[in-house]
């Protein structure tokens, strides 16, 4: 029994059985004992989690508030739960109780099924709430062991999103005119009153939550009943809410306001671009995109993490080889260097590190993208604009008037693109840009598709970069029982965390050339490309399964 008179958690007892079972020195709980005297109202495993003690049981760990909370759930014989806001119902579980009774009682509800209501706790002793609560919903009461600095921190988000929630209406009225409008997350901290602010704190909390989770995309889709958010965090779609269909269209207006999009217009798919600012002070930038459906605008948002803006080659991922072999081609004065894959495998953080490789004073760099996806001081950015007549193969023409070293095409996507791409190449320009194939060979056949002169081909093409994303291995429960992974709550049970790039580089020599010729077969220029040395994608991603970095069926769940 860990409990002092008040039934709260007794720190003088938790740090004699962490003694008892040594979890913890004599020296170390000294120091606790002085942290407490200063810190008197400090959970006390907070307290202990501070000194960041060494983990006699985990060498070369500290012994962090979460492993605390596990120890402190098998001693008390209550289950100890990681709050996943993706998996609670917020609108539900906040309507249980009210926020003062949460914060008084330091109490969280989580869960809610028939018969029972899940509660988390930090206090496992304390019972003075259990009855009032059991009286007023009916249902039995199931406690868990959670984090006192996870109440204290979700309280007020579960409670002010359905406070937000209850009030939303009507978005705020347009009046933000600058290219990328600059939304200031966080600061709407203050109780929203008119029907605006409550969606405005909706938005607001939508985007610091997929910043805090690593998303890489926000999807608000548009249903008869609810509109449904969903995040994608390492390539994989979460649903995260399902708001009211009302809220959600004002959710949609409100970011189209800030992405200078035009809000009366729901019949066609419109592009849009936006900075927020985190509370630390940090900028991200993101990309808008909406889509009308039956139902209303369906909207995406792209975030890019400003940490990209100074991601370097070294940093994509390749191996030591194959990043002196990729410098190489990039040195090169003229010709063509594509990178390949599906939406969404890297290829524009590729070609963007790679023209931050090659920029130096000395040199024009020029794009034309459809849309920019990342705003480079370095190069001249030019947009496609379709409705005033600017294309891809337009945009390169004009590119090839201003003097350029170095021309990056977002995408080759039609024969017209292709041919002045080639035309570039050959006028003494070195061209980079992405295809749509499966892999490193394929780009030729591709552009033999698109109508590109075998012997053009032949003279442009340098080189061909390929690649996929594939999640990493999670580090924290790397290694654990299939059991024991569900309660992992740096990954949520999934087993990764992050992801990383499986890269084949196709260098386009002597006798791969002699191959490119009229209906070349594609499986025999793989062969060559093989003798020429080249190591397939599935090739990377067995060495990165043997170097415990990936397992082989997620590699082969996105090579196939």
């Amino acid at each position: 029994m860990f409990a002092n008179a008040s039934q709260d958690l007794d720190l003088n007892r938790l740090l004699d059985a962490l003694l008892a079972e040594q979890r913890i020195a004599a020296c170390d709980a000294l120091k606790v004992l002085e942290r407490a005297r200063q810190h008197p109202d400090e959970h006390p495993l907070e307290l202990i989690a501070a000194l960041a003690l060494a983990d006699p049981l985990h060498p070369g760990q500290h012994l962090g508030l979460d492993a605390l909370c596990h120890w402190l759930a098998d001693q008390v014989g209550q289950p100890f739960l990681h709050i996943d806001p993706l998996q609670v119902d917020l609108a539900q579980v906040a309507s249980l109780m009210s926020a003062a009774f949460a914060e008084r009682h330091g109490i969280l509800a989580v869960a809610l099924d028939d018969s029972s209501v899940t509660v988390a706790s930090a206090q496992p002793y304390r019972r003075d709430w259990e009855a009032d609560l059991n009286h007023s919903l009916g249902k039995r009461v199931q406690r868990v062991l959670a984090s006192p600095r996870q109440i204290r921190q979700l309280t007020p988000t579960f409670f002010g999103l359905a406070h937000s929630l209850r009030g939303a209406g009507q978005p705020p009225a347009p009046g933000l005119s600058e290219l990328e409008q600059l939304l200031e997350l966080g600061a709407s901290q203050a109780q929203a009153g008119a029907e605006d602010q409550n969606v405005v704190r909706i938005v607001d909390w939508m985007l610091q939550y997929a910043i805090e989770q690593r998303a890489s995309d926000i999807h608000l889709e548009p249903r008869r009943e609810l509109g449904h958010l969903r995040l994608r965090i390492d390539g994989l779609l979460y649903p995260v809410y399902a708001f009211p269909a009302g809220i959600a269209l004002a959710m949609v207006s409100r970011l189209k306001h800030l992405g200078r999009m035009n809000v009366a217009e729901k019949r066609r798919p419109q592009d849009g671009r936006l900075k927020s600012r985190l509370p630390d002070g940090a900028q991200i930038e993101l990309r808008l995109s909406t889509l009308p459906t039956p139902f209303g605008e369906k909207l995406v948002l792209r975030l890019f993490d400003p940490q990209l803006r100074h991601e370097t080659l070294e940093h994509l991922g390749l191996e030591a080889p194959l990043l002196v072999q990729w410098k190489a081609l990039l040195q090169r004065r003229q010709g063509i260097l594509l990178v390949t894959g599906p939406t969404g495998s890297g290829k524009t953080s590729t070609l963007y590190a790679s023209l931050r490789h090659l920029a130096t004073p000395q040199v024009n760099l020029c794009s034309i993208e459809d849309p920019i996806e990342r705003l480079e001081p370095a190069i001249n950015q030019l947009q496609v604009q379709p409705g005033l007549g600017l294309g891809f193969a337009d945009g390169v023409r004009a590119l090839l008037r201003q003097d350029p070293d170095i021309i990056m095409i977002g995408e080759i996507r039609d024969q017209e693109t292709a041919q002045v791409a080639v035309q570039a190449a050959l006028t003494g320009h070195l061209v980079l840009s992405t295809l749509h194939t499966d892999d490193a060979c394929a780009a030729i056949t591709r552009l033999q598709e698109l109508k590109v002169a075998d012997y053009l081909i032949r003279a442009t093409l340098l080189g061909v970069m390929a690649q996929r994303l594939v999640r990493t291995l999670c580090p924290s429960c790397q290694g654990m029982e299939h059991t024991d992974r569900p309660a992992c709550q740096t990954c949520r049970g999934s087993g990764f965390h992050g992801r990383t790039g499986l890269f084949e580089l196709l260098r386009v020599g002597s006798a791969l050339r002699q191959r490119i010729t009229p209906g070349a077969d594609l499986e025999a220029l793989r062969q060559q490309a093989a003798a020429d040395g080249l190591h397939d994608l599935r090739r990377c991603g067995r060495r990165l399964a043997e170097q415990r970095l990936t397992s082989l069926d997620e590699v082969l769940r996105v090579c196939g």
